[in-house]
């Protein structure tokens, strides 16, 4: 397993970036942080203020970093790759999930690229990397958003957050069984730069594919052959009471289907679904 420690810190020059990027709706608007709160958090609030499609806001370590559901994200200096990205897609309300669905994929295709790790995606927000049997989580995204008002809401921006641990040689106790990084999931030496370069590409990519017709369906589909959630896996939904069943597909809008235990095929509105280990 590669490590990278000594690079950490050094590893993200926005000015390269910013050039890099020339041909997606990010060049020129990488913002770097050493330290901030939460760069989604700053960045919505940029985003009420005016700020453009495509602002980019980076930082070495969030000291106030949120995940799906309130759960806190776990940030030391330099050690993990903490991105939110404003974008301002042609998307009804309805279908606002497909942008988490949609920065899964171009997380996949980053991470995948850079450090040769193949996640597996946890719908609806979470990247998994399997070692010795067990699945540890690697990164996530929270999909945020504003609305425009009206019969059928469109979406006015998005700001999508992912944070993905790169540099981390360990963990606290209580996380040591539930998460891992690059740094100890991949042979090769890992470094944020690059990866922030290929995931904002990405992403970039994504939205423009999902804006075209017929762009929503290959999405669910692509999406489908890369998580191992969606189809046939055994699992409990803590929502709607609770209840455990097999996995059936999306639906239309990105939703995960659930077959349950009792007959009735459920729709999740939320995450918390979790894998039940059969033996």
């Amino acid at each position: 397993m590669a490590s990278s420690s000594s690079s950490k810190g050094a590893d993200l020059n926005p000015a390269a970036l910013n050039v890099a990027l020339m041909g997606t709706r990010f060049a020129g608007r990488v913002h770097h942080f050493a330290h901030i709160g939460s760069t989604s958090t700053a960045l919505l609030e940029s985003a009420a203020e005016g700020a453009p499609e495509g602002t980019v806001y980076l930082a070495d370590e969030q000291t106030a970093g949120r995940g799906r559901g309130g759960h806190a994200w776990h940030s030391a200096p330099g050690d993990g790759l903490y991105l939110s990205a404003l974008v301002k897609p042609s998307l009804a309300l309805r279908d606002a999930l497909l942008l988490s669905l949609a920065t899964g994929l171009a997380a996949w295709q980053a991470i995948h690229e850079v450090s040769g790790v193949s996640v597996d995606l946890r719908w609806p927000n979470d990247l998994l990397a399997s070692r010795d049997g067990r699945s540890r989580k690697v990164g996530g995204i929270l999909v945020e958003t504003s609305v425009e008002p009206g019969a059928d809401p469109l979406l006015r921006y998005a700001v999508i957050g992912v944070g993905i641990n790169v540099h981390h040689a360990g963990f606290p106790a209580e996380l040591a069984s539930l998460a891992t990084s690059l740094a100890l999931e991949s042979e090769l030496p890992v470094f944020r730069g690059p990866i922030a370069l290929s995931l904002l590409r990405q992403i970039d990519l994504e939205l423009t594919r999902l804006e075209l017709g017929g762009g929503q369906k290959d999405l669910l589909a692509r999406f489908t052959e890369r998580s191992s959630w969606v189809l046939g896996k055994r699992v409990s939904v803590p929502e709607q009471g609770g209840y455990t069943g097999v996995t059936a597909g999306l639906d239309a809008q990105g939703y995960l289907l659930v077959d349950g235990d009792d007959g009735v095929v459920r729709t999740v509105r939320s995450g918390g679904v979790r894998e039940i280990e059969t033996n």
